[in-house]
């Protein structure tokens, strides 16, 4: 599994790619690894505020539906369309082509919350033991 230095990561397997004010959320390498095949994916709508924790899209699964849980409180700017076509790309490329949406920031505080590589590759290494 892969978990890039660069990237924040939250609890409910999303990475967070900060670019200045914004930022890119996609899904990590263990969530497409546990999910199978990706079959379909609801996107936010552009223009949608964002509440961290709260859900803002799912990803359809050959064997079931997982919501997506916003990482951070933002504004969405764009989201990734090619998705909706090739929904697969989460599966294929995760962190570059499978990117989900692309917010502004609105609480650069709630970065604090969210986990560096080391503590995610740990947490999901302790979710694994338990299986």
């Amino acid at each position: 599994m892969d978990f890039p230095e660069e990237l924040k990561y939250s609890k409910e397997h999303l990475w967070v790619r900060v670019e200045g004010t914004r930022a890119v959320i996609g899904i990590t390498d263990y969530a497409q690894m546990e999910l199978g095949k990706i079959t379909g994916v609801e996107l936010p709508e552009l223009g949608d505020e964002l509440d961290q924790e709260d859900s803002f899209g799912s990803i359809e699964a050959r064997k079931t539906v997982a919501e997506l849980y916003a990482p951070l409180t933002g504004l969405v700017l764009e989201v990734n369309e090619e998705l909706s076509v090739s929904p697969e790309l989460l599966n294929e490329d995760p962190f570059d082509s499978g990117w989900i949406a692309i917010i502004d920031i609105s609480d650069y505080e709630e970065l604090n919350l969210l986990m560096s590589a080391e503590d995610y590759a740990d947490s999901v290494s302790a979710f694994d033991e338990l299986d």
